[in-house]
């Protein structure tokens, strides 16, 4: 992947995008359809052309766009919780890189995940469930681990555990590319206004 800014906000979104929905599911029961579905996706998505191409172009970042612009923003707009979210997941992807087993796993898991999604959806039961799995036995295993805050009425349903957990590993996912695209945790200290600046101009796209 070519190391530019504007990609490393399109990983970043994808990462925004997954904590927002994780915090959805767990606060409503109920995630945004679409940007769920880009996000399963992005993880099925083994070869891709370009950065955009994993996500299915701008339009699946859309949601997670808003929220990075809202993150960077300042503390009056910034939503702790799904900060907590997607910092954690950056040190987890840290983590999982040194555990090749680990990754050979998930890349199993995954490659079964996305047959199945040919047949019968993105969205499926069947696909979350092998995501949620593959998340289990493996970056669940790590520290740090993500702490899901929320409804417990919501957290305890077996459906919604599968999609909060598949959304975790599509964090994972979209915090590897970050780090194919040049990201660092530096960057998320000292170029907040340039990244904010970046997302802004993709949302004016859209």
């Amino acid at each position: 992947m070519i190391k530019t800014l504007p990609n490393q906000v399109i990983a970043l979104a994808g990462l925004s995008q997954a904590a927002c929905l994780v915090q959805q599911i767990a606060k409503k029961g109920a995630a945004e359809q679409e940007p769920m579905r880009a996000s399963i996706a992005s993880t099925l998505k083994i070869d891709a052309d370009d950065v955009l191409d994993v996500y299915g172009g701008l339009e699946g970042v859309r949601l997670g766009l808003r929220c990075l612009d809202n993150q960077l923003s300042g503390p009056e707009q910034a939503n702790p919780e799904q900060a907590r979210y997607a910092s954690t997941l950056l040190f987890l992807e840290r983590a999982l890189m040194k555990e090749p087993s680990m990754v050979e796993a998930i890349g199993v898991s995954v490659h079964r995940a996305a047959e199945r999604a040919e047949a019968v959806g993105v969205l499926d039961e069947g696909v979350l469930k092998i995501l949620a799995e593959a998340y289990s036995r493996t970056l669940s295993q790590l520290r740090p681990r993500v702490l899901v805050a929320g409804e417990q009425r919501f957290l305890a349903e077996g459906e919604n555990a599968d999609k909060i957990r598949a959304l975790l590993l599509a964090g994972v996912r979209s915090a590897v590319l970050w780090r194919q695209c040049g990201g660092a945790r530096w960057k998320l200290l000292f170029q907040r206004g340039r990244l904010q600046q970046e997302a802004r101009q993709f949302l004016k796209a859209l």
